[in-house]
C-alpha cells in the first residue's frame, strides 16, 4: 500500500512564517501592508464570498499554506469583466490559485431544467450574478491578462470534475479538459492539501512549474509524451481490438491512454468506455496515471492523492480559522455560512458510489477521519467563540453522516480493490460497518458543558445504519429535530440499479427502527424521503409505481429534484451515451433508458407531485395512454381526480378533497 512520503506537517516552514498569523487573509493592499507584507506568495481567486471557516475551500487552502509559512491573499468574487480586479494584490511570487468556489459555477447558476437561479447562497445578501459562468476558465484568463507569464494553478470541484474531456449538460456537447480552455499550468483535483503543500514548497525553492510532473492528484498538458512510461492503449473498445496494444518499453511504469478528445466527441460508446476507465482508476493504492490526447497535445492525469491521515486532518481543522465572514461584508447574510456556522465536519470522502453524485470523484472513496478529541475541541470552540451560539450544534457529519471510521478490514484487499462502491449491490464483507464509535462520539458531544443538543443534518446512509441498531437508537432518540431527511431516491429495481442505491426494503427496515425508537422515546418524528425524477434507467412505468408507493404511504413530495447531469458522474455518462458504464461497454448491448426531452422530464417530475393540481391534466392524459384509466377518479384507490374542480391550492375544498379522496394527511 502507498503511504505518504511526507506528512503535510513535516515540511520546514517558509521564511515568511516569522510574519505571524493574519487575523483574516488579506483581500486588499491595505490589509497586506498592515501585516507588513510587500507582496503575496500565493493569491487565491474564488467565486465565493470569503468566509474564514473550515467548510470553505479557499479558507482551508489559505490557512494551510499560511501555516507552511507562505503569504496568502484572497481575491473573492472579483469583477471579471476586466483584469483590473485581478491585480488588486499585485503579482503573486509563486502562483495564482484559481477556484470557482465550493460549488460548480454552472450548477450554482442554473437549475436542472437550465433555468437561471437568481440567488447564490455563497454570496453576501444571497445575491446572484457575482460570479461568471465557467468561473475557473474566466478567472484564469483574467489572471493571465493581468500578468502575462504568471503561474496559474486551478482547483475546486469545478476543475476536479473537468480534468479530462467531459460531457457538458448546459451546451449539450463534449468539452475539452478545462486545463486547455483555462490555459492553466496545472490542475489539482480533490481537496488537494497534500498536493498544494508539496507544490508550493517546491516552487519556493526554485523548481519551475513546468518541471513538476510527479505530484499525485495533479493534471497538466504535455506536447510530447515522456519515454519514461509504458503506455497501455485503452483508446479502443475491448471488442474492437485484436490485442492490447502496448507502446514504449515494457519495463517502464504503466500509464493508460484514454480515448482521445476527438474520439469521445464523435463516438458515444468510446465516451462511455473512457468514463468507465476513469472511474475504475480512483483507488490511490492501485490507480494508474491517465493520458488523453487533445489534438497535438496530451492531458496527463497523475494517480489520486494519498488520503490525509487522522493526524493531518486534525492539524488542518486546528488551524486558526476565525469561523466568521470577512468584516468587509458587514451585517450582510451569507446563507451557506448561516447553514454551517454551528456544524462540525468529522470526515471526508464517500464509498457509497452513487452514480449521480460526484463526491467520490472529488474527495475519494477512502474515508478520511478526524480524531474524537479534535472534533470535541471544535465543538467547544464553537461554544466559546462563535457569535450567536445558542447551545445547538446543527450538524456533526460530512458527505455522509455515518461513515466516520468505517473502512476496509483487510488492507491488502483494499490495496487491490476496484469496486466502485463498498455497499452496492450488497455491503462488502470486508467493510467494517460498526458504528458504535460514532455512538460514543455523539454521546460525548451532547454531554459537553453548554451543549443543549447535537443534531445530525448530513445524509444518513440507512443501509449502513441498519447494521448497527444502537446507532439508529442514539440517532433517533437524541439527534433528530422532529424530521430526518434520507434519500432512498426511488422504489423500483431498475433505476436503483443504475443509481447504485439499495432496494426499498432497506429503507423499510430503517423506517421500522426509526418509528420504534421514536415511540419508545415518546416523540413524534418523521422521515422525509428524497426522490429523483428522470434518472437514467427510469421508465414512465417506474415513475408511476413510485407515485403509487408515495400515495400508499401518504407522502406529499414538495421538494422534487430532477436528475442533474453534473460533469464526470457515471449517471451523466449514461445520460449522454445511452450506455451502462457500470459494465463493460458493448456497441450493440447495454443500452440505458434516458430521459432528455422537456416533456418527459416534466412528466417524471409530475408523477412525484401527483397531488399538485397543476399536474392532474398531464397525468390523466398519460395514464390513459398507459392503459391505466383505473387510476383516474375521486376515490382513495385513484391517483388523480377525474376533473380539476378541486384544484384551487390551499382552499378548504381542495384540502378536504386531498384528505378524504386521495388519502393524504391533513398537514
Amino acid at each position: 500500500m502507498y503511504k505518504p512520503d511526507k506528512l503535510i506537517t513535516d515540511y520546514r516552514p517558509y521564511w515568511a512564517e516569522c510574519l505571524g498569523t493574519a487575523p483574516f487573509l488579506p483581500t486588499s493592499r491595505e490589509e497586506m501592508y498592515a501585516l507588513g507584507w510587500d507582496s503575496c506568495d500565493v493569491i487565491i481567486v474564488t467565486g465565493d464570498a470569503y468566509v474564514d471557516h473550515p467548510s470553505f475551500g479557499m479558507a482551508v487552502i489559505g490557512r494551510v499554506l499560511e501555516a507552511q509559512g507562505f503569504r496568502v491573499g484572497i481575491i473573492s468574487q472579483p469583477d471579471w469583466k476586466s483584469s483590473e480586479a485581478f491585480s488588486r494584490l499585485g503579482k503573486p511570487n509563486l502562483y495564482f490559485g484559481v477556484a470557482a468556489g465550493n460549488m460548480d459555477s454552472m450548477i450554482n447558476h442554473y437549475t436542472a431544467d437550465k433555468k437561471i437561479r437568481h440567488d447564490d447562497a455563497y454570496t453576501a445578501g444571497n445575491v446572484g450574478g457575482k460570479r461568471p459562468d465557467r468561473a475557473v476558465i474566466v478567472y484564469s484568463q483574467r489572471c493571465r491578462e493581468a500578468y502575462p507569464g504568471v503561474n496559474i494553478v486551478i482547483g475546486s470541484i469545478e476543475a476536479s470534475l473537468r480534468r479530462i474531456a467531459h460531457y457538458d449538460y448546459w451546451s449539450d456537447k463534449i468539452r475539452r479538459s478545462i486545463l486547455l480552455d483555462a490555459r492553466a499550468d496545472m490542475l489539482l483535483y480533490g481537496n488537494a492539501e497534500r498536493a498544494i503543500v508539496e507544490l508550493t514548497h517546491r516552487l519556493a525553492v526554485g523548481e519551475s512549474l513546468s518541471s513538476i510532473r510527479d505530484i499525485r492528484g495533479s493534471a497538466y498538458v504535455l506536447k510530447i509524451l515522456p519515454n519514461t512510461h509504458r503506455l497501455i492503449n485503452e483508446s479502443i473498445l475491448q471488442e474492437d481490438r485484436k490485442e492490447n496494444v502496448r507502446l514504449i518499453d515494457s519495463k517502464k511504469i504503466e500509464v493508460l491512454l484514454l480515448p482521445s478528445y476527438d474520439e469521445v466527441k464523435n463516438d458515444k460508446a468510446l465516451y462511455a468506455h473512457a468514463s468507465r476507465i476513469l472511474h475504475r482508476e480512483t483507488n490511490p493504492h492501485n490507480a494508474k496515471a491517465l493520458v488523453q490526447s487533445h489534438g497535438d497535445r496530451y492531458v496527463w492525469v497523475t494517480p489520486p492523492p494519498i488520503p490525509l491521515t487522522t493526524q493531518e486532518m486534525d492539524w488542518v481543522f486546528a488551524l486558526p480559522f476565525r469561523r466568521v465572514p470577512h468584516p468587509s461584508y458587514g451585517d450582510a447574510r451569507i446563507p451557506a455560512y448561516e447553514m454551517i456556522r454551528f456544524s462540525v465536519n468529522i470526515m471526508r470522502g464517500c464509498f457509497g458510489g452513487c452514480t449521480f453524485c460526484s463526491i467520490t470523484e472529488h474527495e475519494g472513496r477512502i474515508i478520511q477521519n478526524r480524531s474524537e478529541d479534535s472534533i470535541l475541541r471544535e465543538i467547544e470552540d464553537i461554544r466559546d467563540k462563535t457569535p450567536g451560539f445558542t447551545g445547538i450544534i446543527s450538524d456533526l457529519g460530512g458527505p455522509t453522516a455515518n461513515m466516520w471510521r468505517l473502512a476496509c478490514k483487510n488492507k491488502e484487499v483494499e490495496a487491490s480493490c476496484r469496486r466502485l462502491s463498498c455497499v452496492y449491490p450488497t455491503i462488502c464483507k470486508n467493510l467494517n460497518t460498526d458504528q458504535t464509535p460514532l455512538v460514543s462520539l455523539y454521546r460525548k458531544a451532547r454531554s459537553l458543558k453548554g451543549i443543549k443538543k447535537v443534531l445530525i443534518a448530513s445524509g444518513v446512509r440507512y443501509d449502513l445504519a441498519n447494521e448497527t441498531p444502537e446507532y439508529v437508537r442514539e440517532l433517533v432518540t437524541e439527534h433528530v429535530g422532529g424530521y430526518l431527511k434520507i434519500a432512498p431516491e426511488h422504489t423500483e429495481k431498475q433505476p436503483l440499479s443504475k443509481m447504485m442505491k439499495p432496494g426499498i426494503d432497506s429503507y423499510k427496515t430503517f423506517k421500522q427502527m426509526f418509528d420504534k425508537y421514536s415511540s419508545e422515546a415518546g416523540k413524534k418524528q418523521y422521515l422525509i424521503p428524497y426522490f429523483i425524477a428522470g434518472h437514467p434507467g427510469t421508465t414512465d412505468e417506474d415513475m408511476l409505481n413510485l407515485a403509487l408507493w408515495l400515495k400508499r404511504n401518504k407522502f406529499r413530495a414538495d421538494q422534487v429534484q430532477n436528475f442533474y447531469p453534473s460533469p464526470m458522474a457515471t449517471a451523466t455518462t449514461m445520460y449522454h451515451s445511452g450506455k451502462d458504464s457500470l459494465n463493460r461497454i458493448r456497441r450493440d448491448k447495454g443500452g440505458v433508458e434516458t430521459i432528455k426531452g422537456v416533456k418527459q422530464r416534466r412528466l417524471h417530475k409530475a408523477f412525484l407531485r401527483y397531488h399538485d393540481p397543476e399536474n392532474w391534466s398531464l397525468l390523466r392524459k398519460v395514464l390513459v395512454d398507459m392503459g391505466r384509466k383505473d387510476l383516474i377518479g375521486n376515490g382513495k384507490e385513484h391517483l388523480v381526480p377525474k376533473s380539476d374542480k378541486f384544484r384551487m391550492p390551499g382552499s378548504l375544498r381542495h384540502r378536504k378533497f386531498l384528505t378524504k379522496h386521495i388519502g393524504l394527511p391533513k398537514n
